[in-house]
């Protein structure tokens, strides 16, 4: 566990993702655009925002999570609503049901006050 109490993650620190906070249920992350995020058309690539949104949903889910608990991405839809292209992109993201096995989670991202994607996504609870 890193110093957040998250497990070290060491994609998020490649792409430059980092946290403003997580608590009871909810998180918001972001990334700074730079060009190695941009794709052949000069906007972040569509990974990026999937990216803050796994991310972020994770973080808000283990803010839920017992002693002993983790969890795993069974599986996350996201729909692109716009394209970013200069800036930072914020993901905020909430807990919309935790169950015992599995929990769903809703992220936003935003470039500036506009939203760029929208995600749902299932996490699998695991004890052990």
């Amino acid at each position: 566990m890193s110093a957040s109490g998250f497990p070290p993650h060491p994609f998020a620190d490649m792409i430059g993702l980092t946290f403003d906070g997580s608590a009871d249920g909810q998180s918001r992350c972001r990334v700074l655009l730079r060009p190695e995020l941009m794709n052949p058309h000069g906007v972040a690539h569509g990974a990026v925002a999937y990216a803050l949104a796994d991310t972020g949903m994770r973080a808000a889910l283990y803010t839920l999570l017992e002693p002993g608990e983790s969890c795993a991405t069974i599986e996350i839809k996201i729909v692109y609503l716009a394209s970013a292209r200069e800036g930072e992109l914020v993901c905020e993201t909430q807990v919309i049901r935790r169950g015992s096995r599995v929990a769903v989670l809703e992220s936003e991202v935003f470039e500036s006050n506009r939203m760029v994607a929208k995600a749902l996504g299932t996490y699998s609870i695991l004890r052990g």
